[in-house]
Protein backbone atom coordinates (compact mmCIF):
# COMPACT_ATOMS: atom_id res chain seq x y z
CA UNK A 1 0.00 0.00 0.00
CA UNK A 2 1.07 3.60 -0.54
CA UNK A 3 2.35 5.43 2.51
CA UNK A 4 -0.55 7.15 4.23
CA UNK A 5 -0.03 10.93 4.51
CA UNK A 6 -0.54 12.75 7.81
CA UNK A 7 -3.77 14.44 6.69
CA UNK A 8 -5.46 11.08 6.00
CA UNK A 9 -7.24 10.45 9.30
CA UNK A 10 -9.91 7.75 9.29
CA UNK A 11 -9.73 5.96 12.65
CA UNK A 12 -12.53 5.89 15.20
CA UNK A 13 -10.41 7.51 17.92
CA UNK A 14 -9.84 10.59 15.75
CA UNK A 15 -13.58 10.91 15.12
CA UNK A 16 -14.37 10.61 18.83
CA UNK A 17 -11.76 13.25 19.64
CA UNK A 18 -13.31 15.56 17.06
CA UNK A 19 -16.72 14.91 18.59
CA UNK A 20 -15.44 15.89 22.02
CA UNK A 21 -13.65 19.05 20.87
CA UNK A 22 -15.86 20.45 18.08
CA UNK A 23 -17.18 23.95 18.75
CA UNK A 24 -18.98 24.99 15.57
CA UNK A 25 -20.86 21.72 15.07
CA UNK A 26 -23.80 20.26 16.89
CA UNK A 27 -22.41 16.80 17.73
CA UNK A 28 -24.43 13.78 18.79
CA UNK A 29 -24.57 10.04 18.65
CA UNK A 30 -27.30 8.98 16.24
CA UNK A 31 -26.97 5.29 17.01
CA UNK A 32 -24.97 2.44 18.48
CA UNK A 33 -23.61 -0.32 16.25
CA UNK A 34 -24.13 -4.04 16.66
CA UNK A 35 -20.74 -4.11 18.36
CA UNK A 36 -21.61 -1.29 20.76
CA UNK A 37 -19.72 1.49 18.96
CA UNK A 38 -21.15 5.03 18.56
CA UNK A 39 -22.20 6.55 15.25
CA UNK A 40 -21.08 10.18 15.53
CA UNK A 41 -22.91 12.91 13.65
CA UNK A 42 -21.68 16.49 13.07
CA UNK A 43 -24.24 19.11 11.99
CA UNK A 44 -23.49 22.61 10.72
CA UNK A 45 -26.03 25.32 10.09
CA UNK A 46 -29.28 26.01 11.86
CA UNK A 47 -31.87 23.24 11.79
CA UNK A 48 -35.21 24.66 10.72
CA UNK A 49 -38.19 23.42 12.71
CA UNK A 50 -40.45 21.36 10.44
CA UNK A 51 -43.70 19.74 11.48
CA UNK A 52 -44.56 16.78 9.28
CA UNK A 53 -48.26 16.58 8.52
CA UNK A 54 -47.60 13.21 6.84
CA UNK A 55 -44.67 10.95 6.10
CA UNK A 56 -43.10 11.20 2.65
CA UNK A 57 -44.92 8.19 1.22
CA UNK A 58 -48.31 9.36 2.43
CA UNK A 59 -47.70 12.91 1.19
CA UNK A 60 -46.91 11.55 -2.28
CA UNK A 61 -49.99 9.37 -2.06
CA UNK A 62 -51.98 12.51 -1.33
CA UNK A 63 -50.42 14.24 -4.35
CA UNK A 64 -48.93 16.98 -2.18
CA UNK A 65 -45.32 16.71 -1.02
CA UNK A 66 -45.72 19.86 1.07
CA UNK A 67 -47.61 17.73 3.58
CA UNK A 68 -44.23 16.17 4.38
CA UNK A 69 -42.02 19.22 4.09
CA UNK A 70 -42.55 22.82 2.88
CA UNK A 71 -41.65 23.23 -0.76
CA UNK A 72 -40.46 26.81 -0.31
CA UNK A 73 -38.38 28.65 2.25
CA UNK A 74 -36.51 25.61 3.51
CA UNK A 75 -32.73 25.77 3.76
CA UNK A 76 -31.24 22.90 1.72
CA UNK A 77 -30.05 19.95 3.80
CA UNK A 78 -27.08 17.87 2.61
CA UNK A 79 -26.05 14.61 4.30
CA UNK A 80 -22.58 13.14 3.84
CA UNK A 81 -22.39 9.47 4.85
CA UNK A 82 -18.94 7.88 5.10
CA UNK A 83 -17.79 4.28 5.47
CA UNK A 84 -21.03 2.36 5.15
CA UNK A 85 -18.41 -0.22 4.17
CA UNK A 86 -15.77 0.07 6.89
CA UNK A 87 -12.74 -0.27 4.63
CA UNK A 88 -13.85 2.40 2.17
CA UNK A 89 -12.22 5.23 4.06
CA UNK A 90 -11.77 7.73 1.22
CA UNK A 91 -14.95 9.61 2.09
CA UNK A 92 -14.17 9.41 5.80
CA UNK A 93 -10.78 11.11 5.28
CA UNK A 94 -12.43 13.83 3.18
CA UNK A 95 -15.24 14.29 5.71
CA UNK A 96 -12.81 14.64 8.62
CA UNK A 97 -10.82 17.25 6.69
CA UNK A 98 -14.07 19.08 5.93
CA UNK A 99 -14.97 19.06 9.63
CA UNK A 100 -11.51 20.49 10.41
CA UNK A 101 -12.05 23.14 7.75
CA UNK A 102 -15.40 24.18 9.24
CA UNK A 103 -14.08 24.10 12.81
CA UNK A 104 -10.73 25.85 12.35
CA UNK A 105 -10.74 27.43 8.90
CA UNK A 106 -8.08 24.97 7.73
CA UNK A 107 -8.00 21.32 6.76
CA UNK A 108 -5.49 18.88 8.24
CA UNK A 109 -2.89 19.93 5.66
CA UNK A 110 -3.24 23.57 6.69
CA UNK A 111 -5.09 24.75 3.58
CA UNK A 112 -8.06 27.12 3.80
CA UNK A 113 -10.37 26.65 0.74
CA UNK A 114 -12.63 29.68 1.34
CA UNK A 115 -14.99 28.86 -1.55
CA UNK A 116 -15.73 25.42 -0.07
CA UNK A 117 -16.40 26.96 3.35
CA UNK A 118 -18.69 29.56 1.79
CA UNK A 119 -20.61 26.90 -0.14
CA UNK A 120 -20.96 24.72 2.97
CA UNK A 121 -22.44 27.61 4.94
CA UNK A 122 -25.26 27.95 2.44
CA UNK A 123 -26.71 24.59 3.44
CA UNK A 124 -27.58 22.66 6.57
CA UNK A 125 -24.72 20.16 6.45
CA UNK A 126 -24.92 16.87 8.33
CA UNK A 127 -21.88 14.58 8.36
CA UNK A 128 -21.60 11.00 9.59
CA UNK A 129 -17.92 10.21 8.99
CA UNK A 130 -18.33 6.48 9.68
CA UNK A 131 -21.72 4.79 9.35
CA UNK A 132 -20.35 1.31 10.05
CA UNK A 133 -17.97 1.68 13.01
CA UNK A 134 -17.79 -2.11 13.51
CA UNK A 135 -16.43 -2.60 10.00
CA UNK A 136 -14.06 0.35 10.36
CA UNK A 137 -12.67 -1.03 13.63
CA UNK A 138 -12.01 -4.38 11.96
CA UNK A 139 -10.00 -2.95 9.03
CA UNK A 140 -6.46 -2.15 10.14
CA UNK A 141 -5.15 -0.05 7.18
CA UNK A 142 -6.10 3.63 7.17
CA UNK A 143 -6.68 3.40 3.42
CA UNK A 144 -6.83 0.82 0.67
CA UNK A 145 -5.01 3.20 -1.69
CA UNK A 146 -2.11 1.37 -3.29
CA UNK A 147 -3.16 -2.11 -2.17
CA UNK A 148 -3.37 -5.26 -4.28
CA UNK A 149 -6.62 -6.85 -5.35
CA UNK A 150 -6.20 -9.65 -2.81
CA UNK A 151 -5.48 -7.20 -0.01
CA UNK A 152 -8.65 -5.31 -0.91
CA UNK A 153 -10.73 -8.50 -0.90
CA UNK A 154 -9.33 -9.60 2.44
CA UNK A 155 -9.95 -6.36 4.31
CA UNK A 156 -13.21 -5.48 2.58
CA UNK A 157 -15.03 -8.81 2.16
CA UNK A 158 -13.10 -11.16 4.46
CA UNK A 159 -12.52 -14.91 4.16
CA UNK A 160 -14.80 -17.94 4.06
CA UNK A 161 -14.47 -20.62 6.74
CA UNK A 162 -12.01 -22.53 4.53
CA UNK A 163 -9.70 -19.49 4.49
CA UNK A 164 -10.36 -18.51 0.86
CA UNK A 165 -11.10 -14.89 0.01
CA UNK A 166 -14.78 -13.99 -0.15
CA UNK A 167 -14.62 -11.35 -2.84
CA UNK A 168 -17.29 -9.35 -4.63
CA UNK A 169 -20.09 -10.08 -5.53
CA UNK A 170 -20.11 -13.51 -3.84
CA UNK A 171 -19.92 -11.86 -0.42
CA UNK A 172 -23.47 -10.57 -1.05
CA UNK A 173 -24.94 -14.00 -1.83
CA UNK A 174 -25.07 -14.95 1.85
CA UNK A 175 -26.68 -12.43 4.18
CA UNK A 176 -26.13 -12.18 7.09
CA UNK A 177 -22.69 -13.63 6.37
CA UNK A 178 -21.29 -13.97 9.89
CA UNK A 179 -21.67 -17.76 10.30
CA UNK A 180 -20.07 -18.47 6.91
CA UNK A 181 -16.79 -16.65 7.36
CA UNK A 182 -13.53 -17.02 9.23
CA UNK A 183 -12.63 -13.32 9.01
CA UNK A 184 -15.50 -10.84 8.76
CA UNK A 185 -14.44 -8.09 6.35
CA UNK A 186 -15.12 -4.40 6.67
CA UNK A 187 -18.30 -4.53 4.58
CA UNK A 188 -20.21 -5.83 7.58
CA UNK A 189 -21.19 -4.85 11.09
CA UNK A 190 -20.49 -7.27 13.93
CA UNK A 191 -23.70 -9.19 13.15
CA UNK A 192 -22.54 -9.81 9.58
CA UNK A 193 -24.99 -7.31 8.06
CA UNK A 194 -24.00 -5.33 4.97
CA UNK A 195 -25.91 -2.09 5.62
CA UNK A 196 -26.24 -1.41 1.90
CA UNK A 197 -28.37 -4.55 1.58
CA UNK A 198 -30.24 -4.69 4.87
CA UNK A 199 -33.84 -5.87 4.82
CA UNK A 200 -35.61 -2.52 4.66
CA UNK A 201 -39.07 -4.08 5.08
CA UNK A 202 -38.23 -5.97 8.26
CA UNK A 203 -36.54 -5.12 11.58
CA UNK A 204 -33.20 -3.68 10.52
CA UNK A 205 -29.72 -3.31 11.92
CA UNK A 206 -29.50 -0.48 14.44
CA UNK A 207 -27.09 1.37 12.13
CA UNK A 208 -29.53 1.21 9.20
CA UNK A 209 -32.42 2.41 11.35
CA UNK A 210 -30.31 5.29 12.62
CA UNK A 211 -29.59 6.46 9.06
CA UNK A 212 -33.25 6.19 8.07
CA UNK A 213 -34.28 8.17 11.13
CA UNK A 214 -31.63 10.81 10.41
CA UNK A 215 -32.81 11.32 6.84
CA UNK A 216 -36.40 11.63 8.00
CA UNK A 217 -35.79 14.06 10.84
CA UNK A 218 -33.51 16.21 8.66
CA UNK A 219 -35.82 16.05 5.61
CA UNK A 220 -32.64 15.69 3.56
CA UNK A 221 -32.46 17.19 0.08
CA UNK A 222 -29.18 15.50 -0.90
CA UNK A 223 -27.65 12.32 0.55
CA UNK A 224 -24.15 11.42 -0.66
CA UNK A 225 -22.99 7.91 0.25
CA UNK A 226 -19.19 8.07 0.12
CA UNK A 227 -17.75 4.76 -1.10
CA UNK A 228 -14.57 3.45 -2.68
CA UNK A 229 -14.75 1.86 -6.11
CA UNK A 230 -11.47 0.01 -6.78
CA UNK A 231 -9.99 1.66 -9.89
CA UNK A 232 -13.06 3.66 -10.80
CA UNK A 233 -12.68 7.07 -12.27
CA UNK A 234 -14.74 9.17 -9.83
CA UNK A 235 -18.33 8.18 -10.44
CA UNK A 236 -21.75 9.06 -9.08
CA UNK A 237 -23.69 5.84 -9.51
CA UNK A 238 -27.24 6.06 -10.76
CA UNK A 239 -29.71 5.10 -8.05
CA UNK A 240 -32.44 2.61 -8.92
CA UNK A 241 -36.15 2.62 -7.97
CA UNK A 242 -36.22 6.40 -7.61
CA UNK A 243 -37.81 9.20 -9.61
CA UNK A 244 -36.51 10.34 -12.97
CA UNK A 245 -35.92 13.77 -11.44
CA UNK A 246 -33.61 12.20 -8.86
CA UNK A 247 -31.63 10.40 -11.57
CA UNK A 248 -31.41 13.58 -13.66
CA UNK A 249 -30.08 15.47 -10.62
CA UNK A 250 -27.36 12.82 -10.11
CA UNK A 251 -26.43 13.01 -13.79
CA UNK A 252 -26.29 16.81 -13.70
CA UNK A 253 -24.11 16.87 -10.58
CA UNK A 254 -21.70 14.41 -12.21
CA UNK A 255 -21.53 16.66 -15.28
CA UNK A 256 -20.89 19.67 -13.09
CA UNK A 257 -18.13 17.91 -11.15
CA UNK A 258 -16.42 16.76 -14.33
CA UNK A 259 -16.59 20.24 -15.84
CA UNK A 260 -15.06 21.68 -12.67
CA UNK A 261 -12.31 19.03 -12.65
CA UNK A 262 -11.48 19.67 -16.30
CA UNK A 263 -11.37 23.43 -15.74
CA UNK A 264 -9.19 23.32 -12.63
CA UNK A 265 -7.04 20.17 -12.83
CA UNK A 266 -5.13 18.22 -15.45
CA UNK A 267 -5.35 14.87 -13.71
CA UNK A 268 -8.89 14.35 -12.36
CA UNK A 269 -12.03 13.27 -14.18
CA UNK A 270 -15.56 12.25 -13.23
CA UNK A 271 -17.32 9.41 -15.02
CA UNK A 272 -20.84 10.31 -16.13
CA UNK A 273 -23.40 7.50 -16.16
CA UNK A 274 -26.41 7.48 -18.44
CA UNK A 275 -29.83 7.62 -16.84
CA UNK A 276 -31.02 4.00 -16.65
CA UNK A 277 -34.25 2.65 -18.01
CA UNK A 278 -36.97 0.96 -16.02
CA UNK A 279 -35.83 -1.87 -13.77
CA UNK A 280 -36.42 -5.30 -15.26
CA UNK A 281 -34.84 -8.70 -15.85
CA UNK A 282 -34.60 -12.07 -14.17
CA UNK A 283 -32.38 -10.53 -11.48
CA UNK A 284 -33.38 -6.84 -11.27
CA UNK A 285 -31.11 -4.15 -9.80
CA UNK A 286 -30.89 -4.09 -6.04
CA UNK A 287 -33.15 -1.87 -3.97
CA UNK A 288 -30.38 -0.85 -1.59
CA UNK A 289 -29.70 1.68 1.17
CA UNK A 290 -29.32 4.44 -1.41
CA UNK A 291 -32.78 3.70 -2.81
CA UNK A 292 -34.32 3.32 0.64
CA UNK A 293 -33.12 6.68 1.94
CA UNK A 294 -34.66 8.44 -1.05
CA UNK A 295 -38.03 6.92 -0.21
CA UNK A 296 -37.78 8.10 3.40
CA UNK A 297 -37.47 11.81 2.59
CA UNK A 298 -37.56 12.31 -1.18
CA UNK A 299 -33.96 13.56 -1.28
CA UNK A 300 -31.50 12.92 -4.08
CA UNK A 301 -29.61 9.88 -2.77
CA UNK A 302 -26.49 8.75 -4.61
CA UNK A 303 -23.37 6.64 -4.15
CA UNK A 304 -20.08 8.32 -4.96
CA UNK A 305 -17.36 5.78 -5.73
CA UNK A 306 -13.90 7.27 -5.57
CA UNK A 307 -10.66 5.67 -6.65
CA UNK A 308 -8.73 3.17 -4.49
CA UNK A 309 -5.63 2.71 -6.68
CA UNK A 310 -5.49 -1.10 -6.83
CA UNK A 311 -1.92 -1.44 -8.04
CA UNK A 312 -2.12 -4.87 -9.71
CA UNK A 313 -5.26 -4.05 -11.68
CA UNK A 314 -5.76 -1.89 -14.75
CA UNK A 315 -7.71 1.33 -14.71
CA UNK A 316 -7.36 4.71 -13.05
CA UNK A 317 -4.81 5.10 -10.25
CA UNK A 318 -5.20 8.14 -8.00
CA UNK A 319 -3.07 8.88 -4.94
CA UNK A 320 -4.36 10.15 -1.58
CA UNK A 321 -4.14 13.82 -2.54
CA UNK A 322 -6.03 13.27 -5.79
CA UNK A 323 -8.75 11.30 -4.00
CA UNK A 324 -9.11 14.04 -1.41
CA UNK A 325 -9.22 16.71 -4.11
CA UNK A 326 -11.94 14.77 -5.94
CA UNK A 327 -14.09 14.84 -2.81
CA UNK A 328 -13.59 18.58 -2.38
CA UNK A 329 -14.89 19.12 -5.91
CA UNK A 330 -17.87 16.86 -5.20
CA UNK A 331 -18.72 18.56 -1.91
CA UNK A 332 -18.56 22.11 -3.19
CA UNK A 333 -20.54 21.39 -6.34
CA UNK A 334 -23.18 19.47 -4.38
CA UNK A 335 -23.61 22.34 -1.89
CA UNK A 336 -23.98 24.86 -4.71
CA UNK A 337 -26.37 22.59 -6.60
CA UNK A 338 -28.52 22.13 -3.50
CA UNK A 339 -28.83 25.93 -3.31
CA UNK A 340 -29.76 26.21 -6.97
CA UNK A 341 -26.54 27.98 -7.90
Amino acid sequence: MLETPAFWKTDLDTIEQLALTAKAAEVRKIGISAGGRPMWCFSYGEKQPITHQANYSSACGGHDKSCYVPLEGKKPVVLLLGAVHGGETEGTAAAINLISLLETGKDLIGNEYPSLIEAARKVRLVIVPVCNPDGRARVQPAAMIGCTGDELRYWMQGTWTDGSLCGWPDCKKTHPIKEKVDFLGGYFNDDGINLMHDNFFHPMAAETQALIDLCDEESADWILHLHGGSNSTNVLLQTRYVTLECQEAIHNLAMRCDETARATTDDLRFNIQDIPGKECGKTPPSFNLTSALHHVCGGVSAVFESNQCIIDQSGTHYNHEQVYRSHRILFEQCFLTACGE
